[in-house]
């Protein structure tokens, strides 16, 4: 029986190792949560290029940082305003120079308004996303997209701030 037990703790151990590894390099993410809600998201390093940070060219962590990952909507909107259009110009180039690539793209929404509303609204946001790459060259077979509605909040809070913080497209690579 002992052996049995120290192989499951062994077993938990790697599985907590392994859970920590991923939350560190998503954590990374790209940029402050500020930037994020202005709208940016672009790392230092330009289009194409992990800019001297490590990250593997063409993974998730490259994108954040090369092109930004994510775009962000004004209330109860899903047009994309000129931020959004700039972070998107930028994954077209990054989609172009990394043809293998094939993203999800999540649409999401603040916490006010029903379930129903907010799963509509998420999936037009995803949408335009995913509209606006395929109009710039990005073929439409790579990109799937998804609406959490108001279930996967970036930020919790209850505020102006948290909410303009979840009122977004991410675009995470498959």
């Amino acid at each position: 029986m002992k052996p049995f037990a120290l192989a499951c703790l062994a077993g938990a151990a790697l599985l907590a190792a392994c859970s920590s590894d991923k939350d560190a390099s998503s954590a990374s993410g790209s940029g402050t949560a500020g930037d994020q809600a202005a709208g940016y998201g672009a790392g230092a390093g330009g289009v194409g290029g992990a800019g001297g940070s490590g990250a593997a060219p063409g993974s998730q962590e490259d994108l954040a940082r090369s092109a930004g990952d994510r775009i962000f909507f004004n209330t109860d909107q899903s047009t994309l305003n000129p931020q959004a259009q700039a972070t998107l110009e930028k994954q077209v180039a990054w989609l172009r120079q990394y043809p293998q690539v094939s993203v999800w793209v999540a649409g999401n929404c603040d916490e006010r308004g029903t379930e129903e509303y907010n799963l509509a609204l998420g999936e037009r946001r995803a949408n335009a996303d995913r509209d606006y790459l395929v109009a710039h060259g990005i073929d439409r077979s790579r990109i799937e997209t998804i609406s959490y509605g108001k279930s996967r909040p970036i930020d919790p809070a209850s505020t102006p701030e948290a909410w303009a913080q979840n009122r977004n497209a991410i675009t995470s690579i498959k």
